[in-house]
């Protein structure tokens, strides 16, 4: 194994899954204060299940989306 080649895959890996979450977070929020859905002040429970199947690893982080 080649430690250099894991660290940078797993910079990759992050760095595609960061930026593409918050693309999407930031789209959603804007549709549902569009629609009237929200008031844009909410705060709301987020999670995310990262899978690596060939490593049998499935491991959940919670946390906050706060919009003010």
């Amino acid at each position: 194994m080649n430690e250099e080649t894991l660290n940078l895959s797993i910079r990759k890996f992050l760095k595609l899954v960061g930026v593409n979450s918050q693309r999407e977070i930031e789209q959603a929020v804007a549709r549902a204060i569009a629609a009237g859905a929200i008031a844009g002040k909410e705060t709301f429970p987020a999670r995310v299940t990262l899978e690596v199947a060939g490593l049998k690893l499935a491991a959940t982080f919670d946390g906050d989306i706060k919009l003010e």
